[in-house]
This record gives C-alpha cells, sequence and structure tokens, in this order.
C-alpha cells in the first residue's frame, strides 16, 4: 500500500469523525474524495499516512485542523437560482407579504459558497421594496463562508441568474477583477453569514418566515434528519414554510409540516 493510499480503517475512522460532528453519513463511494481532498493536508504537514494525520487531529493542539477537514469534505456544488420552481413559489409567496409587520427573514440553513443566500436575497429585494427583509445564511464549513462573504464569483456563473437581476444587483470585474462579477453591496449588507453545525444545539437566531435546507439531508441517517427538522421546525414562524431540495423527502420524518408543492413544506398557522 502506497504511503497516501487511504485504508478501509482509516476511511471508517473519518466516516466517525464527520458522522459525531456534523451528523453527516459517508458512503463508501465517497472514499476516493476523501483521499483526494485531505491528501494536501498530509502533505501540509509532511505526513506519510492518513493514520499520521488522523492522530495529528486527535491532539488538542491541532483542534483547528478539523475544523479544516471538515470544510474540505462538507464542500458542494451550488450555483445561482438552483432549482428554479422553488423560487417561482418564493415570488408567489412574497406578493402577499410586501406590507407585513415586521421584517420578514429567511434563513439559508446550507447556504455553501452563497449563491443560494443571495440569489434569494435578489427576489426579496425585488418583491419586498415596501417592507424590511434580512437574510441569515450559515454553513459547517468556514471556508466557504469565508468565500461568501465576498460575494464575488466567475462571470460564468451568471448563466442562471435573471437579466434584469444581473442589471440591477450585480456588478462585472473590470481590470484584475475582469473575469468575474461581485453581488451589489445593498444586498451583501443584508445577508448576515454565520458558522453553523446543524447537529447540534442551533445559535440563537430568532424565528424565521422561510427556512431553506436544501441539498444536504441526503447526506443525514434517518435519525439525524429527524433531529435536524425538529431544530429548524421550532425556529419557524407559524405558517412559515420549509424548502427542501427536489431529490429530498420528509417521509418517515414526524412533523407538522405539510408539503403545499413538491419540496415546499408549511408549518401550521396556529
Amino acid at each position: 500500500m502506497s504511503a497516501t493510499e487511504l485504508s478501509d480503517r482509516e476511511f471508517a475512522q473519518f466516516q466517525t469523525m464527520l458522522y459525531d460532528i456534523a451528523g453527516i453519513s459517508l458512503s463508501g463511494a465517497k472514499k476516493p474524495l476523501v483521499a483526494g481532498r485531505l491528501a494536501k493536508r498530509l502533505r501540509e504537514y509532511q505526513l506519510t499516512s492518513f493514520s499520521q494525520y488522523l492522530a495529528l487531529l486527535a491532539k488538542k493542539e491541532y483542534r483547528h485542523e478539523i475544523q479544516t477537514a471538515i470544510d474540505l469534505l462538507t464542500t458542494n456544488e451550488t450555483y445561482f437560482f438552483r432549482e428554479p420552481n422553488h423560487f417561482s413559489f418564493l415570488k408567489t409567496l412574497l406578493q402577499s407579504q410586501s406590507r407585513g409587520p415586521g421584517s420578514f427573514r429567511v434563513w439559508s440553513a446550507a447556504s455553501s459558497s452563497g449563491q443560494e443566500p443571495y440569489s434569494i436575497a435578489m427576489v426579496l429585494q425585488e418583491c419586498l421594496e415596501g417592507r424590511n427583509w434580512e437574510v441569515l445564511a450559515s454553513d459547517i464549513s468556514t471556508r466557504v463562508l469565508d468565500a461568501a462573504r465576498t460575494g464575488q464569483y466567475p462571470i460564468a456563473q451568471t448563466d442562471n441568474i435573471a437579466r434584469h437581476y444581473l442589471t440591477d444587483y450585480c456588478l462585472k470585474g473590470i481590470g484584475s477583477q475582469a473575469g468575474t462579477f461581485i453581488v451589489d453591496r445593498l444586498l451583501r449588507d443584508k445577508v448576515q453569514f454565520f458558522h453553523c453545525n446543524l447537529n447540534a444545539k442551533l445559535p440563537d437566531v430568532g424565528l424565521f418566515d422561510i427556512i431553506f435546507l436544501r441539498n444536504v439531508m441526503i447526506y443525514f441517517d434517518a435519525d439525524t434528519k429527524r433531529q435536524v427538522v425538529s431544530r429548524l421546525q421550532a425556529v419557524l414562524k407559524p405558517g412559515g414554510f420549509l424548502f427542501i431540495g427536489h431529490s429530498e423527502s420528509l417521509q418517515g420524518i414526524n412533523s407538522e409540516l405539510k408539503m403545499i408543492v413538491p419540496a415546499v413544506f408549511q408549518k401550521p398557522k396556529t
């Protein structure tokens, strides 16, 4: 076995670590991903095996490295206006919310590198002109959160953004920033990013009109799903909505949430 090959035993230890910390279940098919993403950390510390890296993670003085490993293993592909039906439903919903009391609050609970919360922000800014609104965005990966806060992306990622949103809310990079675009500061200032582990007690985030929890539950087992949905349901306002990924389901979860349209669930109003 070569020095940097990931053994089944080592992979099982990483599986246990990720499940214990984040509630994420890695299938055996993810073994090459784990080996590929963590190999750079072995090089960083001049280690010759994944067992040595696991031993390093167990040392108190390297606790910060656990977050680095989590960052590398939980980063998922995302893009602007993913699952367009959700944004069509959101627009329809907001037509009756423009004059409501208080601030309209949305939580993007697995925000990754920011494309989802910024997409939400564009729709809210367009539809809630007469009302205050805010978007909270969280992820377990601090690395993607740092990238998300910049609001800057490759120009190729504009493909799914409607032209009027590009005109109103995006700025094309020039000079050294050519080939990129940045989300307008007006929106960046209204999207608050924070680190959050959905598999642990939630911070005091208040109540939300809408929570997006998309394309993350596919990595949870049934018990973890139930716990996460229960935590989020508790911070959803009566009558509020939970959006999940179209490839996901709440089947088997003892929840009071009722499906309104595919992958959109509503909490009872009373």
